[in-house]
């Protein structure tokens, strides 16, 4: 009895062995728990079993963090492969082993990109479930630090080494159909997104290119709210709409054209290259060819449909 109880502490069970791949691939224990939807108590626990199996050291502490011993290195690289060929076993007799994939987005791209990107995810990604979350561009750079999101789709320039460039976003003017510029000599009233916003910065410094003054008529924290604003006649606002133009809204070509925005996907410490190059690839190809993919979604709501 005694050595079947300690042949059966000597099992790697696929569990844990996802809780220490996600423990070196995250950086961390909390970020591996947030990542795999578990609670630290959980990851720490899954460690803990595998030591005790192989009966060696695997994480030690380095400062407020921790790394992994020359054993856990070991240990990772045969976990990866152990992975591997367990998720490919399944694969085989028809079954996926599904992970999800949290993709943060801002409300300016989240209405015209992420239908696509949805889309285009179940083709070129089918073994993970995909679950996006729309939120502020600092809420979400936290969210990417903290591990609690995969991939965040942010204005701005690929600054940064997690971030893939993907294309820039065309912006528009709108207004409200009965709103009228006002005289010269008067403000240009601006509706925008509490600040920091870059459509907002943008908005400002497109006036302010050509000399003509402004001033915020109405803000808000969401998208919804903006446009009810601007459909209000409270002001005019720039918008990153592929070309759709909100209901009740109409463009504008007399305000001065603002350059347009880089977009970028930004990706957490660890997660699969492949993941984040399939996504930038899909929004790379929406903002390339944007009627395209409209059609490609259009075509893939009327099949579910029928």
């Amino acid at each position: 009895m005694s050595s079947t109880l300690t042949d059966m502490r000597r099992i790697l069970d696929i569990a844990p062995l996802r809780s220490y791949v996600a423990v070196a691939e995250c950086g961390g224990f909390q970020r591996a728990a947030t990542s795999l939807h578990l609670s630290q108590a959980a990851v720490s626990q899954h460690v803990r079993r595998l030591e005790s199996a192989t009966g060696r050291v695997l994480v030690e502490r380095q400062g407020r963090g921790s790394r992994l011993t020359p054993d856990g290195e070991h240990l990772l690289r045969q976990a990866r492969r152990i992975l591997a060929i367990h998720d490919e076993t399944l694969h085989g007799f028809g079954m996926e082993t599904e992970e999800t994939v949290v993709i943060g987005s801002t409300e300016h791209a989240a209405a015209q990109l992420l239908p696509f990107l949805a889309a285009a995810l179940e083709q070129s990604l089918p073994r993970y479930r995909i679950r996006f979350r729309i939120d502020r561009g600092t809420n979400l750079r936290e969210g990417l630090e903290a591990g609690r999101i995969d991939l965040a789709l942010l204005l701005g320039p690929a600054t940064d080494p997690r971030a893939t460039s993907v294309g820039d976003l065309e912006l528009t003017w709108y207004s409200s159909p009965l709103w009228r510029r006002p005289a010269a000599t008067q403000p240009m009233p601006v509706v925008a997104f509490d600040h920091p916003c870059a459509l907002r910065t943008c908005a400002l410094e497109a006036l302010s290119s050509q000399a003509i003054p402004a001033v915020i008529g109405a803000e808000a924290i969401q998208l919804a709210g903006v446009q009810a604003a601007v459909g209000a006649g409270l002001g005019v606002a720039l918008m990153a709409t592929l070309g759709q133009t909100p209901e009740g809204l109409v463009a504008r070509d007399d305000l001065p054209k603002p350059a347009p925005l880089p977009l970028a996907v930004w990706s957490r410490h660890g997660l699969a290259a492949i993941i984040s190059e399939r996504v930038a690839a899909a929004l790379g190809g929406l903002l390339a060819e944007p009627a395209t993919a409209e059609a490609a979604i259009e075509s893939r709501q009327l099949a579910r449909r029928g």
